[in-house]
């Protein structure tokens, strides 16, 4: 960390001794020009094969899961004890194990991101509202204990897995390894696997459903409440592969949200959340004439598109109008939409109205008469739903968009699901098709990305077009929707150090599909310091000799060599497994050879450094007070640092340490100083002042003498340059004359009604020419954008936001202006420090302009979106839904439609869960 450096003309030319080395070695160099095309084909290669082993596992589950139903007798009477996560390793007040408890032992685990589980063992979990003894859960655990071989077996042939699950219909959870499941801070288990949306989707095609609620008089109470909660229920049952509206009707009909009116919308996580919101706003009046809204909801089913199911969802208290000429105009004889009733209340006076809708039309009556009663009723419409898929044996291969879930993990894991329906194979469930006794596997893969994210509420799926927005007419998007191969560029603007600084680059794109799943992969090549690779061979044993220096340090959450396979590599960091692996020590670990080689190369190249900082040191005569680290980074993540001055003294304690994550060589990124100075233009050099925390402050006084600074580039600044030109306190200021501005689409604002806006990517910018004259004392090119939300209560919600940064701009090279402030005038000239990205303002001191130009705010402002607030809504993006729909077969038993006709729940219903860890570039 340099404060401010100055350097005689010897000792700078002393700095070529490394590039001297690279002379020495000029002869095995190799500069290549990486072939974009070519490297997207083999890594949608390795995915393929990758997920290809994880499709086998979950298959291998699913056979042994039909296998074990097949062969299981359902007791009324069994009484069984299996290992309950909630209670294992607790104990009574007599200090004996707690029922369903017992001792589980439990070890932490590297692999399953430092939790205590048990890999020799299962265990289940059930939710608090359903009872942990049933006879259907006790059947179902029983017969799925035959599961705990082949989780093991799955383990030990693929080591990349991390969790694997089974969930049930009747709403058990077993869940390998087994782990201590931690309750809310209630005491209660809300997770139930059946909502899950990887089981939801395993569970359903594609539907397209509209939502009519009742919201006459008679719904007042404790009804409108409980038709709420069914309303958000179904809600939850969504996912983005399906469309959906919402209804309400009295004396009229009407639309909980007018934008939507007519049409259905994506069922994504920021409509979902608009149609709660709407929802919880909905009052009673009037009276109940339902028979409007039902040609309202056929309407708009008719019209649209539909790629697969279509449901009508009638919650109400009653139903005393004929439908039949309604049901015969749009609906019969095909019962293309199915109809689901929702009757709630006590009063049964209208059941046998209600329920012949649902019997009529291929669907389902429930009663609802309590809050309690709204989960496992509104479940029913997906058994109805999963029937022609159940009577097939359609063992279809469902993934699910990626999505942030920490419940089982208990941390932040961004996961995509793959599922996959087992059925029984017993021939008593044909007849019906009901989803009870099927059983459908899953299988959960996380991208962990070796840091701790810190996504807002409902964090969900970012969309490719809010992440490359420069792609305005979503081009990319488009064919990488479409699973298409090709290539195309883009100028685009990147935010780094946090968002408080732009660079300018020109990207290549380059995409193809990965075969045998729904998903298409892309990579990026940055023009310039992204489009070549520099190669070198240097001795292995050259290599280990410089790579084992106290000076050097290499991105140990970067994978040279995997260490996460084979549980004996699990103890060891990335620098152990390298010296294992070229040492020969052991020949099981796996490495990426090239990487290594570089690594190497650098490693051997830049081994002089450490003399000539070691050299400087120890001469006191040719060291300036305030030195206190010099550094060297290279692309392979190798870093070399020395330390001048001890930790009591340096300014900068915490730079290139383990803490300070942005200076560092991480997973997800490159120092900040090392990224901005790739991109500065060759020959000059970059100053940079690392972020420090100032919550809220718009701007602060920068002192050179006393704050750090970093030089980056070759590590040069021009000799006899002091830090005078900074002049006074009171004259010292920067001026920028381009101001941008960041849009952050995960930002959390103060709740406010119709906030549609979810969390959704990563900042962008949009380039703006404007002069801004900053405050004396403020030092622009270092200027800190103050980005803290503060949390006012509780009373936060995922919204957009804007704040502005500023941008250096190398073509004022020099210029000089008057500012009027009142009764006098501010004069100031601008310079542009040469070779640099410093700019020197002089101003005049005696003239104070803070009541007509006050402080620039840097805090982010919340965007509103007024005039284009339902275009926003309504927009429609190109989606690649399910290639299989499963909404008719001549067999199904629609006679099933709820009321009194009983079938016994089964456990068989399975959703086998098998997660893996994987890096994201």
């Amino acid at each position: 960390m340099l404060t401010c450096l100055k350097l005689s003309l010897s000792d700078l030319f002393k700095y070529f001794s490394v590039l001297k080395k690279y002379k020495d070695v000029e002869g095995v160099v190799k500069i290549e020009e990486v072939n974009g095309e070519e490297l997207v084909k083999k890594f949608a290669e390795e995915m393929e094969e990758m997920l290809g082993r994880k499709m086998k596992s979950v298959k291998r589950l699913a056979e042994a899961a039909e296998d074990a139903d097949l062969d299981h007798e359902y007791n009324e009477t069994l009484e069984f004890d299996y290992y309950n996560s909630l209670l294992i390793n607790k104990v009574d007040e007599d200090g004996n194990p707690v029922p369903l408890g017992g001792e589980f032992p439990l070890e932490q685990n590297e692999h399953f991101n430092k939790l205590p589980v048990n890999t020799q063992q299962s265990n289940i979990q059930v939710p608090t509202n359903v009872y942990n003894q049933h006879t259907d859960i006790l059947n179902g655990v029983y017969m799925s204990e035959a599961l705990n071989d082949i989780f093991i077996e799955n383990f030990q042939k693929d080591p990349t897995l991390t969790w694997q699950y089974f969930g049930s219909s009747t709403g058990f959870f077993r869940l390998y390894p087994g782990i201590q499941w931690t309750p809310d801070e209630n005491g209660v288990v809300t997770f139930d696997c059946r909502n899950r949306n990887w089981y939801i989707q395993a569970a359903t095609s594609p539907k397209d459903v509209i939502i009519v609620v009742d919201v006459s008089g008679s719904m007042k109470g404790l009804r409108m409440t409980i038709a709420k909660h069914t309303i958000n229920t179904i809600l939850d049952t969504l996912g983005e592969n399906d469309f959906v509206n919402i209804i309400a009707y009295s004396d009229y009909v009407r639309y909980v949200e007018p934008c939507f009116k007519g049409i259905l919308v994506q069922a994504d996580l920021d409509n979902r959340e608009h149609f709660k919101h709407l929802v919880d706003e909905l009052h009673v009046k009037g009276e109940g004439k339902v028979k409007n809204a039902m040609k309202e909801s056929f309407r708009i089913l008719n019209e649209v598109c539909s790629l697969c199911n279509q449901a009508i969802m009638l919650i109400t208290d009653g139903a005393m109008e004929d439908f039949k000429d309604v049901f015969e105009e749009f609906n019969w004889p095909e019962r293309r939409v199915r109809v689901f009733t929702y009757l709630i209340g006590r009063e049964l006076t209208f059941a046998e109205n209600v329920k012949w809708i649902a019997c009529n039309n291929k669907g389902y009556y429930t009663h609802v008469s309590t809050l309690a009663d709204v989960q496992e009723n509104v479940m029913e419409y997906l058994h109805v739903l999963s029937r022609p898929m159940v009577i097939n044996h359609d063992h279809d291969i469902i993934w699910t968009e990626a999505y942030m879930d920490s419940v089982v993990a208990q941390s932040l894991l961004l996961m995509t699901s793959v599922a996959m329906p087992v059925f029984s194979k017993k021939e008593e469930t044909l007849s019906h098709g009901i989803f009870h006794n099927n059983k459908t596997t899953c299988f959960i893969m996380y991208w962990e990305k070796g840091k701790k994210l810190k996504p807002k509420p409902n964090y969900n799926s970012v969309d490719l077009s809010e992440v490359e927005w420069e792609d305005t007419e979503e081009k990319l998007r488009s064919v990488m929707v479409k699973g298409e191969t090709g290539t195309m560029s883009l100028d685009v603007r990147s935010s780094v150090d946090k968002g408080t600084r732009v660079i300018f680059l020109k990207n290549d794109y380059f995409y193809t599909v990965i075969n045998e799943t729904p998903f298409s992969l892309g990579i990026v090549l940055s023009r310039g310091y992204g489009q070549y690779i520099f190669t070198g061979n240097v001795s292995v044993e050259e290599g280990l000799h410089d790579l084992l220096t106290p000076d050097l340090t290499i991105a140990d959450e970067w994978t040279y060599c995997e260490i996460d396979i084979d549980p004996a590599h699990r103890k060891l960091n990335q620098l152990q497994a390298i010296v294992k692996y070229l040492t020969g020590k052991d020949p099981n670990l796996q490495c990426d050879a090239q990487l290594l080689q570089q690594t190497l190369f650098d490693t051997v190249v830049t081994a002089p450094m450490e003399a000539y900082w070691t050299a400087l040191m120890l001469n006191a005569s040719s060291m300036d007070d305030g030195i206190e680290t010099a550094f060297l980074g290279t692309r392979s993540g190798l870093l070399r640092f020395l330390k001048y001055a001890g930790i009591e003294k340096r300014v900068g304690k915490s730079f290139l340490t383990s803490t300070d994550k942005e200076n560092m060589f991480t997973l997800d990124h490159f120092p900040v100083w090392y990224r901005r100075a790739a991109e500065h233009p060759a020959g000059q050099f970059l100053y940079y002042m690392p972020r420090q925390d100032t919550r809220g402050s718009s701007h602060r006084k920068i002192n050179l003498k006393h704050k750090t600074i970093s030089l980056t580039d070759v590590l040069f600044i021009k000799p006899k340059l002091s830090c005078s030109f900074f002049v006074q306190d009171t004259f010292a200021a920067f001026f920028l004359p381009f101001w941008v501005s960041l849009f952050d689409y995960q930002a959390m604002c103060k709740t406010s009604s119709h906030s549609v806006s979810g969390a959704r990517p990563l900042l962008i910018t949009n380039y703006r020419s404007q002069p801004v004259v900053l405050p004396s004392r403020t030092h622009p090119s270092f200027l800190f954008v103050a980005y803290v939300h503060k949390k006012r209560g509780n009373m936060l919600q995922p919204c957009d936001t804007e704040y502005p940064s500023f941008v250096y701009e190398p073509s004022v090279k020099e210029t000089n202006s008057i500012i009027k402030c009142g009764r006098c005038q501010k004069m100031f000239v601008v310079q542009q420090v040469p070779e640099s990205n410093l700019l020197m303002l002089v101003v005049q001191g005696d003239c104070d302009c803070s009541r007509q130009y006050p402080p620039i705010t840097l805090e982010p402002m919340e965007v509103k979106y007024i005039l284009s607030l339902c275009d926003r809504m309504r927009s429609q993006k190109i989606r690649r839904r399910p290639e299989s729909c499963h909404s008719y077969h001549p067999q199904e038993n629609a006679d099933d439609c709820g009321g009194t006709y009983f079938i016994r729940l089964s456990s068989c219903l399975l959703f086998i869960c098998i997660s893996f860890t994987a890096l994201v570039s």
